[in-house]
């Protein structure tokens, strides 16, 4: 459902979607980042000599996106994290997307990453007697990141 104009988008939820893994209950998205090298080219006009230096994009750079969760029964990223750490690439390396939810629960942005795998899993404080939800951090490294419209 597109905006309307002038209107921008509350992240009412974000949902993870990769290779038939889908886990909506993604409560923060840190570290998202769309980066790529900068090249100068350095010369001089063919009329007058005049030097000139323009920049111009280049390489994509890979990037680490943190999500966190509630931590549920849902074992959406067991086995992808034990793949990892047995060093099974082939299976390990997913393509898939970060997904923004409005309030309807319809997407709204979609950040799509590139060969992207479980570089780490951190597990809230466990505190006996402690009222918070805890959580389950995960930590994603990826080759490129694309934003599409939803």
């Amino acid at each position: 459902m597109p905006l309307p104009e002038f209107d921008s988008s509350v992240g009412h939820s974000f949902g993870l979607e990769f290779d038939g893994i889908q886990i909506k209950a993604i409560t923060e998205v840190t570290g998202l980042k769309m980066e790529q090298d900068v090249i100068e080219y350095k010369s001089n006009e063919a009329k007058d000599g005049k030097y000139l230096v323009k920049k111009l994009p280049g390489r994509w750079k890979a990037g680490e996106v943190t999500l966190t969760r509630p931590l549920t029964e849902d074992h959406g990223f067991d086995k992808w994290i034990k793949d990892s750490q047995l060093g099974k690439m082939k299976d390990v390396r997913k393509g898939g997307a970060i997904v923004v939810y409005d309030y309807e629960g319809q997407p709204v942005k979609r950040y799509t990453l590139t060969n992207a795998w479980p570089k780490s899993l951190e597990v809230s404080s466990m505190k006996a007697g402690d009222t918070s939800v805890m959580t389950e951090k995960l930590v994603l490294t990826f080759e490129r990141v694309e934003v599409d419209g939803a």
